[in-house]
């Protein structure tokens, strides 16, 4: 039995679930979400509760059981309070602005690095520096935070680079003189 799978997702008063066939439509005070549900799960609605139960004992039906009911969870907590996440610049003359519907990157490369933000998504730059990504999807807010770290991930030596707040980078010693 999936230990994850089997918790009930606790659905907040302002939070509407309608079920259409393998279809959810998830709708709050921040927005609307959908998802499919795969054949062999299925939804039931208990008062304030949503239980995701499969059909059968099947190797990838139990695979996907867990899955699904964190998904499920995600879109519950999207619509109801959003998904945030913080990066920091760290590094001489690195930063970052919000230009229209693009993230302007000056990470000491040539060329400024343009990065078009989607739709739904807010971000925020504060001081040049910090940069705040907040969305009601939780895939997408993770997917574009780890797309803008990755033109300029935090390098050992200095700890320059485009880094998550409070990640915690591991030093190496320099070169040393004999």
């Amino acid at each position: 039995m999936s230990r994850v799978g089997i918790k009930p997702v606790a659905v907040a008063d302002k939070v509407t679930v309608s079920v259409n066939g393998q279809n959810i439509q998830v709708e709050g005070p921040k927005g609307k979400l959908s998802l499919e549900l795969p054949e062999g799960l299925s939804l039931k609605q208990e008062e304030n509760e949503l239980i995701v139960e499969r059909a059968n004992e099947l190797r990838h039906v139990r695979a996907l059981h867990g899955t699904f009911r964190s998904l499920i969870n995600n879109l519950v907590v999207g619509v109801s309070e959003g998904f945030v996440k913080e990066l920091e610049i760290q590094g001489v003359g690195l930063r970052a602005a919000v230009k229209g519907s693009d993230l302007d990157l000056s990470l000491g490369k040539s060329h400024p690095i343009i990065h078009p933000i989607p739709e739904g998504l807010t971000v925020t730059v504060n001081d040049n520096t910090k940069i705040k990504v907040e969305g009601i999807d939780k895939q997408q807010v993770g997917q574009f935070a780890a797309e803008v770290r990755a033109y300029y991930p935090p390098e050992p030596y200095k700890g320059k680079g485009v880094r998550y707040v409070g990640e915690y980078v591991r030093r190496k010693a320099g070169k040393s003189v004999k």
